[in-house]
């Protein structure tokens, strides 16, 4: 998992960046990704790609690269935003959020994916980055587990879409009670099932 970082480590590079953002599928809320610095041949059992792991096991290694991490950023882009630009372009503006709002200026960054970007700061597009590169994984967990707890605290204020449960992603469950209930304001409206609920009730109105 450090084969990548040790790379750049041996050609010169020091405050390396790893790079990963989660939230491209679901119906609802932000894109949110991370990007993080890690200490050299840092080592974290049990990291890997936060798809792969227990929602228990994200938490226990989110408060530890919370902890041991040399420097870590976060970049949202809204629902609304997703809407006006696309998924794929508002995934990049959070990735270059990501690593504006990191406290330390990274000289490389490695990026999960195929995505190309205009970055003044010299990059490496890995595809399932997050299974190979250990500053990948550590990013991945700190985006998952962060929108993860946005969504956890939404399913408080409207538990009939079961939100802790399901992420907004469009789940059976979720589909179904939004065609009950109505759609939020923070659902993406672009998105098909949710298009087709605006459209069903403008039909059902006469708009």
């Amino acid at each position: 998992m450090n084969k990548y970082e040790n790379q750049k480590y041996i050609i010169g590079y020091k405050k390396i960046a790893g790079i990963d953002e989660v939230g491209r599928g679901p119906l609802i809320g932000s894109v949110v990704a991370a990007a993080v610095i890690l200490p050299k041949n840092y080592k974290l059992a049990g990291l890997t790609d936060s798809k792969k792991l227990s929602e228990k096991k994200r938490e226990e290694l989110f408060i530890i690269i919370k902890k041991e991490a040399i420097a870590i950023g976060i970049g949202e882009v809204s629902a609304k935003k997703i809407d006006e630009i696309n998924i794929l372009n508002a995934t990049k503006e959070a990735m270059k959020k990501a690593v504006e709002n990191l406290e330390i200026t990274p000289d490389f960054l490695l990026i999960d994916g195929n995505m190309k970007f205009d970055f003044t700061i010299p990059y490496e597009s890995i595809v399932k980055g997050d299974n190979k590169s250990i500053s990948i994984a550590a990013a991945s967990v700190i985006a998952k587990v962060t929108r993860d707890r946005v969504l956890i605290a939404l399913d408080q204020k409207h538990p009939e879409y079961n939100f802790k449960k399901n992420k907004g992603y469009p789940t059976k469950e979720h589909l179904a009670a939004i065609k009950k209930y109505g759609i939020l304001n923070n659902h993406r409206r672009t998105y098909k099932p949710v298009a087709e609920v605006i459209k069903d009730h403008r039909s059902i109105n006469g708009k």
